[in-house]
């Protein structure tokens, strides 16, 4: 079971919603960056001035929520409103880690995408990309997701371009969207916009998503080689495995951190945010001596920590933790810690002074 254990008043609850993503996209801001005559090493200094930027680790991650920093700060270190879009613009259609390779190697365009849905969070843990098909229509959903942070407009600008032309690489140039969604609000600006998406997108929509026919699931590939694609799939299946931090726990407590303040924590949305049936999702938690709402707790309950130390009234701290109502969330407290949220924050304070 995964306890609820009220830690000692100067520690935080351990960080259990940790998700990396793969340096490998790093290197692809990096090459863009120099791409438009900048200096890419001077741009994340400036970015990370007061911040140290991490180094990735031996199996090649980065800690996934040091990313909006970067993508937040960009257009006014770089000047360029748009920054996000002409970064995709220079971007080659390089493939990313064995995901990648892993399009090249598919029988057509549905297995590629049901391939990079599969084994998305190789490429990063905040991913929750999907594929939908309605009628004539198909939808890849690639929201990608922060605590905290709602989606980032230069980011998913950039990854929407980018993915448009790896798709077209994989169907030799005959992939094109007939729709493209952003979650976050309409820009002033957009010509750059229908100048290389070759259409106007909507904004405010419920997801980030790549609209296309759906015909084009059925394009076979030349480049297809379904031996390839199998022994790439079991190597994938090895490395997606090892990343513990971005296995089903992980992204749960995750998306929870994100969805709590306002967001639908049912068990019927997490499942459909994570790719899986209400039932799948129920098995694969009790296969770990889980549930839903055990998992919530231990969430909600780092959440509060983390606002009372922040200073944040109580009232904020019951928000932020997703209670509608004060009442709840104080009976909630007392069974975390035994005591109010005041006079916690008191201990907090006097600890801190001693």
């Amino acid at each position: 079971m995964i306890p609820v254990v009220d830690p000692p008043a100067d520690e935080p609850l351990p960080d259990e919603s940790r998700l990396t993503h793969s340096a490998t996209l790093r290197r692809l801001l990096y090459e863009a960056l120099a791409g438009l005559g900048l200096d890419p090493g001077d741009v994340y200094r400036r970015v990370y001035q007061h911040r140290r930027v991490a180094v990735p680790s031996q199996d090649n991650r980065l800690d996934h929520d040091n990313a909006p920093l970067f993508w937040q700060a960009l257009p006014e270190i770089t000047g360029d409103p748009d920054v996000g879009l002409h970064l995709g613009e220079v971007m080659p259609p390089r493939l990313l880690d064995v995901v990648g390779y892993l399009l090249l190697a598919s029988r057509d365009l549905r297995q590629a995408l049901e391939s990079f849905v599969r084994f998305q969070h190789i490429l990063s843990g905040g991913l929750v990309a999907q594929l939908r098909v309605e009628g004539e229509q198909a939808c890849l959903v690639i929201d990608i997701n922060y605590l905290g942070v709602a989606s980032l407009r230069q980011q998913m600008e950039c990854v929407a371009l980018l993915f448009s032309k790896l798709l077209a690489l994989v169907t030799d140039g005959e992939f094109h969207l007939s729709g493209l969604h952003f979650r976050h609000a309409q820009p002033r600006q957009l010509a750059e916009h229908k100048r290389l998406f070759g259409l106007q997108p909507l904004f405010d929509q419920a997801h980030d998503a790549l609209l296309f026919p759906a015909a084009l699931l059925q394009r076979p590939s030349r480049t297809a080689n379904l031996e390839l694609h199998a022994l790439l799939s079991d190597y994938a299946q090895r490395q997606l495995d090892g990343l513990e931090e971005n296995q089903l726990l992980g992204r749960l407590r995750y998306l929870l951190g994100v969805r709590l303040a306002s967001g639908d924590c049912s068990l019927a949305a997490c499942a459909r945010e994570l790719g899986l049936s209400t039932s799948a999702l129920q098995r694969a938690l009790a296969a770990q001596g889980s549930s839903l709402r055990q998992v919530r707790e231990v969430v909600r309950q780092g959440r509060a920590l983390e606002l009372l130390r922040g200073g944040a009234s109580v009232l904020e701290v019951a928000r932020g933790c997703g209670f509608a109502e004060l009442s709840p969330f104080y009976r909630a407290f007392r069974r975390w810690h035994g005591d109010t949220p005041e006079r916690y924050r008191a201990r907090l304070e006097a600890d801190g002074r001693a």
